[in-house]
């Protein structure tokens, strides 16, 4: 429109002066003096936005804000010798301001926000041509803040249209990183995974079916499969967040000592009461704290297995002080909390490493083991719910419920929940033929849905 053209005209100009500004600010090769020129004018402009956005609520345009910042980005990442000495100081002053402009700060900001912070020249400053991987951690912050906004709302499943939108363009988000940046989702899906609500299946499941681009990998239903022979297997995948830091001090201390020397012998029949915080249906537990649990002992039992020159196995794992604990939490926990510590394993089984490994004997274990039906029916619900959703489905998920339907030892077909209804064992079937059948990841349908 006229008005919009008008209005673009006169910021860009703006935009223009402050770029020329910072550039020529100082000397040629004071760096300071221009990068705080530009955090003062990114502060003054950010804090005028949260005012305006505080005043004029529904009435609030984002439009006018969104192009001063992806001009003034655009202008300052241009090919010039002065500007590409402050290129990293300029990306940090814009994650700086990103994170204090995150869609819980300024909601009627949040569509403006995640254009930029999807735009194809930020995401490649940040991710690929900033030097030594500097940028992720920013990056992973900023997804960070937009997963724990979108949370409340998937997690009620309460999607109205203008949060559908940005969900929506989340997905096309991580769809983009999986495609040209998956080391990054790789190294941070430990993070990720602990703010996404359980319920966000498919979400998850694009950020768990990441594998580094050096890595070929083999096809899960390849007859006789051995997957302890894969040479990567026994490699331990990269992890940047410090989970063992997650887990509160005097319980990682009797925790460490049960390990050690199953003592005190009161740290199993604890254990749910640690990890409980409220009574509420939905809200009973410390999903973080669960998380980083099962994470550290199964870090714990991959060392400990291999310090006897063994690797994991259904044998090599059985019978251990990391066992005890894994089936205590498989047994003690009511439906929600072993749902949620379910999920946390299965959040494991990605591209062949010795997490997926572990993890993968460890569900399987727990399901041969098992000493009623109703456990062994949530650790297919949480296989299966991963399945049906639309593609791409991690390769660890793939070759642990192909183990267990194909494994006479588990008798899956035999059991009660498989055979309760004829469209459950449809269902069953139907998976069990074409959950590798290639197809392109599809975005179209919400949340959950079956493609079938």
């Amino acid at each position: 429109s006229l008005v919009r053209a008008k209005c673009f005209h006169t910021l860009d100009a703006f935009v223009r002066l402050i770029a020329l500004l910072v550039k020529h600010s100082g000397d040629q090769q004071n760096t300071i003096t221009k990068v705080n020129l530009l955090n003062k004018v990114l502060g003054i402009v950010a804090g005028v936005l949260l005012i305006d956005h505080e005043v004029r609520r529904k009435e609030f345009q984002q439009v006018p804000y969104h192009r001063i910042f992806i001009m003034l980005y655009l202008e300052l990442n241009a090919p010039d010798q002065i500007l590409e000495n402050i290129n990293f100081q300029v990306l940090t002053a814009y994650c700086n301001m990103l994170n204090i402009l995150r869609p819980s700060k300024a909601p009627g900001f949040a569509y403006a926000w995640l254009e930029i912070v999807s735009h194809r020249v930020f995401i490649g400053r940040i991710l690929s041509l900033t030097q030594g991987q500097k940028g992720w951690p920013m990056y992973s912050q900023l997804l960070t803040a937009l997963f724990k906004f979108l949370s409340p709302f998937l997690r009620n499943a309460e999607l109205a249209k203008p949060v559908q939108k940005l969900y929506r363009g989340t997905l096309r988000v991580l769809l983009v990183l999986l495609h040209d940046f998956p080391e990054f989702l790789c190294d941070y899906h430990y993070g990720f995974c602990d703010v996404i609500p359980p319920n966000c299946i498919q979400m998850r499941n694009l950020i768990l079916s990441a594998f580094p681009r050096s890595m070929r990998l083999p096809d899960p239903f390849t007859p006789n499969l051995k997957v302890d022979m894969l040479p990567e297997i026994s490699i331990a995948p990269r992890m940047v967040t410090n989970f063992a830091s997650m887990i509160k001090p005097n319980f990682k201390k009797d925790l460490d000592s049960y390990l050690k020397n199953r003592t005190p012998v009161s740290f199993l029949s604890e254990l749910r009461t640690n990890l409980q915080v409220s009574n509420d249906p939905g809200m009973r537990y410390n999903i973080s704290m669960i998380n980083a649990l099962v994470m550290y002992v199964g870090t714990q039992a991959i060392q400990y297995i291999r310090g006897k020159n063994l690797s994991p196995s259904m044998s090599s794992i059985a019978h251990s002080s990391h066992m005890d604990i894994f089936q205590n939490l498989a047994v003690d926990m009511d439906t929600e909390g072993r749902y949620l510590f379910l999920n946390c394993i299965a959040n494991q089984l990605r591209y062949p490493n010795s997490h997926t490994h572990y993890f993968s004997c460890l569900l399987l274990y727990l399901f041969g083991e098992a000493n009623t039906e109703a456990i062994q029916e949530q650790i297919t619900r949480v296989l299966l719910e991963r399945l049906i959703v639309n593609r791409p489905h991690p390769w660890g998920l793939l070759i642990t419920f192909i183990e267990l339907i194909k494994n006479p030892t588990f008798k899956f077909w035999s059991h009660e929940f498989v055979q309760c209804a004829p469209e459950i064992q449809k269902l069953f079937e139907s998976v069990a033929k074409s959950c590798m059948v290639a197809s392109q990841p599809r975005i179209d349908q919400p949340e959950g849905q079956s493609t079938d």
